[in-house]
């Protein structure tokens, strides 16, 4: 099958355009013809090897880390899906390979595409969506008449989070630049914040949640806008030792963890609040329901582009600009 691969790690690279033996399918596993991709900033970091550590893939490598597309093939034991269903997932990380003709998906990581949406918007939900869900309503179990603030509103993780977090019955605020605000506006946020214009911990105060996907700066000043008992939740570090546990490593990679995070926490404990950091896991469950929220209407894709399969790089060099609104998708078929 024709695929892009990753054969050595390096910053800023280029993936391989080449040909990788069709995926085997265990018992438990759903054989995807893959219609569209999502690209994520997850994807050039895992290319550059900022991951290599805590997951260590074996090279060669496919990349990619959404999908949407048809179901051609079940395992022996599979009994949610059967050939023709039109599917999407966040494959399990272990599991990526996405900018590919196929993809082997375990069952519990998959779910129907929303019916309203085409392959390539279906492309765009898993990872940022499922990114969306875990922060708000698993880790910070937001509440109707809560006030979220969610950085870089019209990002991938930004423009879903924003219609997730109104239609829990949150106030929303948000940063973005001024091209955007009208788009942020439309999905819901109440409070919008010009990033150039001004300094967001001289605006908000006595905030419930915040979810952060900036930098270690970012990230400070955050705590300062919670008020006592709020919860700091990061998606883009530094990971806790919570997270070793999560993969599986707590003695190996604890101690670093617990390291890389110590500032963050000690300032976290001093405030009277709490610091999570999330590196989203697969789930089909809770992708059904985020299926039931767009086919409702409740919750809309944003896109930016939409790429041809053999202009993958130039799709992750879009990407990695920063300055996509909403998601960039490749269409593979």
């Amino acid at each position: 099958m024709k695929a892009f691969i990753v054969d050595r790690y390096g910053r800023g690279g280029t993936l391989r355009a080449g040909e990788m033996p069709e995926p085997e399918v265990g018992e438990h596993d759903v054989l995807v013809q893959v219609h569209a991709a999502g690209v994520n900033a997850l994807d050039s970091k895992i290319r550059d090897g900022e991951f290599k550590l805590i997951l260590p893939y074996r090279l060669p490598l496919v990349l990619g880390n959404d999908v949407a597309g048809v179901v051609v093939r079940v395992g022996a034991r599979v009994r949610t899906f059967t050939p023709g269903d039109e599917v999407y997932a966040r494959p399990d990380k272990d599991r990526i390979g996405t900018f590919a003709e196929f993809i082997a998906v375990n069952e519990d990581d998959l779910a129907p595409k929303p019916q309203r949406l085409t392959m390539e918007e279906a492309a765009a939900i898993p990872l940022v969506g499922l990114t969306a869900w875990q922060a708000l309503v698993e880790i910070a179990e937001l509440r109707k008449g809560q006030k979220v603030f969610i950085h870089a509103g019209a990002g991938g993780v930004g423009t879903f989070a924003i219609q997730l977090a109104k239609n829990l019955g949150a106030t929303v605020a948000t940063t973005t630049s001024a091209a955007n605000i009208d788009l942020v506006r439309r999905l819901g946020a109440d409070v919008v914040i010009d990033y150039r214009a001004e300094d967001f911990e001289t605006v908000l105060h006595d905030y419930d949640v915040v979810l952060n996907s900036l930098d270690n700066e970012t990230l400070t000043k955050s705590l300062r806008v919670l008020k006592p008992g709020g919860k700091l939740i990061s998606i883009s570090g530094p990971p806790d030792p919570a997270f070793a546990r999560q993969i599986g490593k707590p003695w190996t990679l604890g101690p670093v963890m617990r390291v890389l995070s110590h500032r963050v926490r000690k300032a976290a404990t001093r405030r009277k609040v709490s610091y999570s950091f999330l590196f989203m896991w697969a789930s089909g469950s809770q992708l059904r329901e985020i299926t039931g929220l767009i086919d409702a209407g409740i919750i809309e894709p944003v896109m930016d582009r939409v790429f041809p399969f053999e202009s993958t790089n130039e799709a992750m060099a879009y990407v990695d600009k920063g300055r996509a609104k909403g998601k960039v998708v490749v269409k593979v078929r």
